[in-house]
């Protein structure tokens, strides 16, 4: 059973109420109040860029999601299904999973240029080894016995891959979906910070450079809100016609 929306705002609230009350008692510059970050927010929305920031922070977002996505469920799936192209990948895999990202950022913007294709390639390789790690498991635990009442059926391949085969991966997809959204954001960031000249990361690397923390959690919570909206407006629908497609 579900809490009352009012019994939701229980704990932000008092988590509000103790964030406001500690920062007037410490008093320090470095610790600002919800006011001060309100009002940096206001600031940042109506005199600076903050809206045609995080545009073009979603944007990178959503590029290299629909990539790292695409791309990292076909070669999961390979992997899960044809043993020998797993044992021969797997190394690779490994090996990919474990290359901290700044080296990638840092090798496609030498290999590339401070370009956009650097930056989502960036962020697309450093999420696609999880999509695939993820896929591949999911692929490797599927009913072959429905598969093979497909064939005993005569269903087209097209059929048996869309209809049987892939509904049995929707909660392994839908897992990466949302680990990979939360990872990718972060890394857009950084990719910003590093070598674009617009976006969100660049306006926390422009308000570090003036130690403007208020400004700072500003565009850190605006950024989170815009996160809880997708979340509300795509994946929790998604899940529900998931959850029902799977009943």
């Amino acid at each position: 059973m579900s809490l009352p929306n009012y019994k939701r705002l229980i704990l932000p609230v008092a988590l509000l109420v103790l964030w406001q009350w500690s920062a007037v008692l410490i008093a320090s510059s470095d610790y600002p109040t919800p006011v001060q970050v309100y009002q940096a927010f206001v600031f940042e929305l109506t005199q600076e860029q903050m809206v045609y920031h995080l545009a073009i922070t979603l944007w990178r977002v959503f590029l290299s999601f629909v990539i790292s996505m695409v791309l990292g469920v076909i070669f999961g799936i390979m992997m899960g299904r044809f043993p020998k192209l797993n044992e021969l990948s797997d190394p690779l895999l490994i090996l990919a999973l474990n290359i901290p990202a700044l080296v990638t950022i840092l090798l496609c913007y030498l290999s590339i240029g401070l370009v956009e294709a650097a930056a989502v390639t960036a962020v697309a390789l450093n999420k696609i080894p999880t999509v695939v790690a993820m896929i591949r498991e999911g692929a490797r635990v599927v009913d072959n016995d429905l598969l093979d009442v497909a064939k005993v059926f005569r269903l087209p391949p097209s059929k048996r891959f869309f209809k049987v085969f892939l509904p049995q991966l929707y909660p392994y997809i839908m897992a990466s979906a949302r680990t990979g959204l939360s990872l990718i954001w972060k890394i857009v960031l950084v990719v910003e910070l590093l070598g674009r000249s617009n976006g969100v990361g660049f306006k926390l690397h422009t308000l570090f450079q003036f130690f403007d923390i208020a400004g700072i959690l500003a565009y850190t919570f605006a950024f989170v809100a815009v996160i809880f909206v997708l979340e509300a407006l795509i994946f929790r629908p998604l899940d529900n016609i998931v959850s029902r497609g799977r009943a």
